[in-house]
This record gives C-alpha cells, structure tokens and sequence, in this order.
C-alpha cells in the first residue's frame, strides 16, 4: 500500500498467508476450513469457569510486568514435574502470545543487520518477525526425503560472521516433523562452536505422536543459550486467550521485560488465571484433546494416501499435514484455487512456506472426522484427485 503517510517499509503488501485465508472461507456457505490452525473445540470449563470466578473476585487489574506470580511458579513446576528442569524464577516472562514472545526475543537479541536462520517450511510469521526487529533471515531448506530434518552440513554452510540465532521448531508447523535426536544433539554443536542462540518455538508439544516431546534445555550445555517460547493456544485449546511464556537466561528477561513494558506492558489477568488452572488440570484436560486430534491427523492420513496425486508422511506431531501435491503437475497456490473453488474445502499452499513448500499443500485438522470425511470426498471428486485417473489436469 504506496501512501505517503504509511511507512516505507510496509508499501510493499506483506499480508501473511493466515490473513488473506480469513476473507476467501467467506466465499461459499459450506466451506470446509482446513487452513488456519485454530481448534474447533472450546476450552474447557474448568479454565473458563475458574477464570470467570476469579474475575469477579478482583483479577482484573495489571500484573507484575512478568506475569502473575502464581502462573509463574505454576510454569517453574510443570518444567520441573515433566522434564527434570529446574527454571528460577527470573527465567520467566509471561506474554500476550508465543508470536509476541518471538518478537520480543527477537528484539531483545538483535542488532541491525544480524542474520536469524530459519529452516523452511517455516510458520510463515518469521521472516517478518526478524525483519521488523531489523535482523536478515537466512532460510535453511529441508527436504521430505530426508524427514524435515535439518541437516548438519547445509546448516554450518549459512553460518557468518553476521549470524546471531537459529529458530528451531518441533514439533514443525507446516510439516508435522519432529526433530530425532542426534538432529538435536547436531544443532547443539554447531550453536556451541560459533556461540548461537537457539530460539525454540515449543507451541505443539503436547501433540508428539512417536517420541514425547522433550525441551531443548535438556541437551547439555543449551540452557544457558536457548530461549524457549510456549503457549496455551494450542496445547489448551486457549487461541483467544492469547497467552504464552518465554522461558531464557535471566539477562535477557530483563531486556524483554523492559521491551514490554513500552508494548503491552503485561499479558491479560484474565488470560493469566486461565493459563493457572490449564497447567494445574493439565493431565485430565489434555489427554481427551491430544487423542481426538491424533485420530483426525491419521484418518486424514490414511484417506490422503489413498487420493491419486496426494501423499503424505506418517504423522509425527501437531495437528497439521503437509501433503504432496507434485504429482499433479499443477502449483501449490493452484491447487487450492481449485480445492476452494470445486470442493469450497479451504487450505493453504506450500509456498507460503518458503520456496522449498512448493509442491505440497497444508492441511489443519481442525474440524471433526465427520467434516473430514466430507472434505476428502470433495477432494476425490474434483478432476485432479479424481480416482478413475481421468482429466488428471483440471484447465482453468
């Protein structure tokens, strides 16, 4: 939008792949949406009902500007409960979301002109994020041949003198990836020999469907340069709510603190209460949420595999599949032109992704079996995922 009164940086139209997808689910009044990750179940009544009753008794004002106390003694124990860690205090701040945490920590570690790598497919805010708080993303390719691992060599190969952090994300949106542990274990040594931050967006750990889930921290010799960033939204079902946490080196606190202060000042009071009482009632809250999602993601699967010009990996983790499309001649962003326009079932292509998502296309499962079942006999039955192979190549 070229105006002379808007910011030069922002003339050229940025719109993320998430916002344009809001406007063409209104297209059709049957519209099946699989594109934005946002869960059709409400969140459950013990959090909404212990929030409410905790807003009527006075929880209505600020915060301490790193969060609520008890949610942060709350967040000390769950790390401490399930993974062995011990996190002080000081090594938490409370935010209004995992997308602020990553600007915040973005902000906090960069100087202009710091490079970020981040391995594609990425969730497609990073690019923006590191350039709205003046660093360079660095994309790192990773390939379904090889699992969406991310491999050593090609990593190191980006590595300059400019290089400040590496965005890591496992369990990955778009792909469903999880990363094994000698990746892990890879991604520490490089980060030690050239002293990297490791920021380590954790928002799907709940949804490991092979190997639990298990924090960067953990890995010797990465806590002290790691900077971990959760959330609520999908682990709780909790996307409205807009909550998360970073958990870092208590230096860095301090500056996101101070960053904060001048942004929101602190995360909702409300939201904050919600997030107590998630992680108090995690085990009876979550396991119902966690089992329906993964017999969505390998139903979907297994209808996937059976489509011609459709495939996709074994589920792995979250509630996403990054489907190949390759096979039918055509482009990601064409194919979900025709999805939308012939089946009206919403998704969103690879591309947007980064260059390496070409060729596939993204799937939420966020709706019931039932509605998955009907997306998937649409699909069937547009020209290029039809099963009699004919008019493979659907002409616009």
């Amino acid at each position: 939008m070229k105006n002379k009164y808007i910011s030069k940086r922002y003339w050229k139209d940025k719109t993320t792949p998430m916002g344009r997808v809001v406007g063409l689910a209104k297209q059709y009044n049957d519209v099946i949406d699989l594109s934005i990750g946002d869960p059709d179940l409400i969140t459950d009544d013990i959090i909404i009902d212990n929030s409410m009753r905790d807003a009527k008794l006075g929880y209505t004002k600020y915060t301490e500007p790193r969060g609520d106390p008890e949610l942060r003694e709350e967040i000390a124990k769950f790390y401490n409960e399930e993974y062995g860690l011990i996190i002080k205090d000081e090594e938490i701040f409370v935010t209004a979301s995992a997308s602020l945490a990553m600007y915040l920590s973005l902000e906090a570690i960069l100087d202009d002109g710091d490079e970020v790598i981040i391995p594609a497919p990425y969730f497609t805010p990073y690019p923006q994020q590191v350039e709205l708080t003046r660093g360079v993303p660095v994309f790192l390719n990773t390939y379904e041949s090889e699992d969406f691992q991310i491999d050593t060599c090609r990593l190191e190969g980006l590595i300059t003198e400019r290089t400040k952090a590496i965005i890591v994300n496992s369990p990955n949106n778009p792909t469903g990836s999880t990363l094994m542990p000698e990746t892990i274990e890879d991604i520490r040594d490089i980060a030690t020999k050239y002293d990297l931050i490791v920021i380590s967006d954790d928002i799907y750990s709940s949804f490991c469907y092979k190997e639990p889930f298990v924090p960067l921290t953990c890995t010797d010799g990465m806590k002290e340069r790691t900077i971990i960033l959760n959330s609520f939204s999908k682990n709780f079902t909790m996307t409205g709510w807009r909550i998360g946490n970073i958990i870092a080196p208590d230096y860095i606190i301090k500056v996101i603190q101070q960053i904060n202060e001048n942004v929101v000042y602190t995360a909702p009071s409300i939201s904050q209460r919600g997030a107590i009482y998630a992680l108090r009632n995690r085990d009876k809250i979550q396991k119902p949420i966690i089992e329906r999602y993964k017999k969505r993601v390998f139903y979907s699967a297994d209808r996937i595999n059976g489509i011609p010009n459709m495939s996709v990996s074994s589920p792995k983790g979250t509630f996403y599949l990054f489907v190949r499309i390759k096979e039918s001649g055509l482009s990601s962003t064409e194919v979900c032109d025709i999805l939308l326009k012939k089946a009206h079932v919403l998704t969103i292509p690879g591309i947007s992704f980064g260059e390496c998502g070409e060729g596939y296309i993204r799937l939420a499962c966020t709706v019931g079996i039932k509605k998955l079942e009907e997306a998937f006999d649409r699909i069937e039955r547009t020209e290029i995922f039809h099963k009699s192979g004919e008019d493979k190549l659907w002409k616009a």
